[in-house]
């Protein structure tokens, strides 16, 4: 895959919910859209839309699971992205509202998948 321009990695960085979705995704590993859905409270249209815009900058990766599609981060493609996603993974702790996603991503996988 060939890289991506910096200009789009950081545009992808810009949006509260775009971070939102990676935070969740940093911590979880894998999710489903009705799983960011239901830790986020946002519409899947919503959801759907910064998931393809995060995967048309290379960040993140998808794989279909039955009807499912399941999220995942990207390999990074270059040592900027890879600097940028480690950097980015230490500053979640200190936002208050990706901290309290994590708390509640938490309470929701312990009830179960959502799909």
């Amino acid at each position: 895959m060939a890289k991506r321009p910096v200009d789009l990695l950081f545009k992808a960085f810009s949006d509260e919910t775009r971070l939102r979705i990676l935070h969740l995704l940093t911590r979880a590993g894998e999710l489903c859209v009705c799983d960011i859905m239901g830790v986020l409270g946002l519409p899947q249209s919503k959801v759907s839309r910064h998931l393809a815009y995060l995967r048309g900058a290379g960040i993140v990766q998808d794989r279909k699971q039955g009807l499912w599609r399941r999220y995942s981060l990207a390999k990074p493609e270059g040592g900027f992205h890879k600097s940028l996603i480690r950097c980015l993974g230490g500053c979640f702790a200190e936002v208050d509202v990706l901290r309290r996603d994590g708390e509640k991503l938490a309470r929701f996988k312990a009830r179960g998948a959502a799909c």
